[in-house]
């Protein structure tokens, strides 16, 4: 199932809701499994902790998408890390780089590598790393002024390049609820959706154009009942421990663990946060 890990092969984006504290509460919750899905791919930390020899990734997220794609493109991480070295951090540059989704015409002209290097660029250089675009979809995070911020980082690349090709990963860029037919007996289900928001103004909807709100919650729920209504598949899902989400899953086996959150603009609400982990199996 797994084979031995190669510890260069780790997230490349920094991501608000990464998983780098929570990686111990989960990996200790693995079971035996004989393809790995994630229908909500972000940073990726799971993913590149485990190493699967066959998954299926996903993301709503066409840009973080394309990302991946081009990076297991044999013979594209070189040429990526080429146009990575020519990025400056200075504050005009990046603002001119932010602003080019605001042509779409001109933007559509980028090639996909140059669309891969300018979000890994932008998402090293920005305020407290967020992924986050306005309603027109524009990606609109401030400068983050860091002294050097690591956006060439080329041995973890190329690791990841190579472990992306030297295994059966299928990288999909869909709705979560399409990826449901992929699911066969023998599956291990890994859920990471936008958290629910513990407060009306904790609200983070900037991932993508559409957000994610208390109805795509309750459709991920019944999401979660058609897996666990397969045979020989068995999900965990991570998510915050508000009323709503303990309440929408109280039928399935439900930890509360504490996580470190530093990725809060306001430094005073930083620290440990309560979140749970959902389950529909035994250890």
């Amino acid at each position: 199932m797994i084979k031995s890990k190669n510890k260069l092969v780790r997230p490349f984006l920094k991501w608000a809701g990464g998983k780098r504290y929570l990686l111990p509460e989960i990996t200790r919750r693995i079971p035996k499994f004989t393809t790995y899905h994630e229908p909500f791919l972000g940073g990726g930390a799971v993913l590149f902790f485990l190493q699967p020899k066959k998954a299926i990734v996903n993301d709503i997220n066409t840009e973080v998408i394309n990302v991946y794609r081009v990076i297991k493109k044999k013979g594209n991480v070189e040429e990526l890390i080429k146009i990575l070295s020519n990025h400056k951090n200075e504050s005009d540059y990046f603002y001119k780089i932010r602003g080019l989704d605001r042509d779409k015409e001109k933007f559509n002209e980028l090639s996909s590598l140059e669309k891969a290097a300018r979000v890994i660029y932008l998402n090293k250089t920005c305020f407290n790393g967020l992924f986050r675009v306005n309603n027109q979809g524009q990606f609109n995070a401030p400068f983050g002024g860091y002294k050097n911020p690591n956006f060439i980082n080329a041995e973890v690349l190329r690791a990841v390049s190579k472990f992306l090709n030297e295994n059966e990963i299928i990288i999909l860029n869909e709705s979560f609820e399409k990826l449901l037919p992929k699911i066969k007996k023998g599956s291990f289900v890994y859920l990471d959706p936008p958290y629910d928001p513990v407060s009306n103004t904790a609200s983070f909807t900037g991932y993508n154009l559409h957000g994610f709100d208390k109805k795509d919650q309750k459709k991920l729920k019944d999401f979660c009942d058609e897996l666990n209504k397969k045979e020989g598949v068995k999900f965990l899902l991570s998510n915050s421990a508000t009323d709503f989400i303990k309440d929408l899953y109280k039928d399935y086996i439900i930890e509360i663990v504490k996580v470190p959150r530093n990725i809060n603009s306001d430094a005073a609400k930083r620290g440990k946060v309560d979140e749970v982990l959902v389950r529909n199996y035994e250890i």
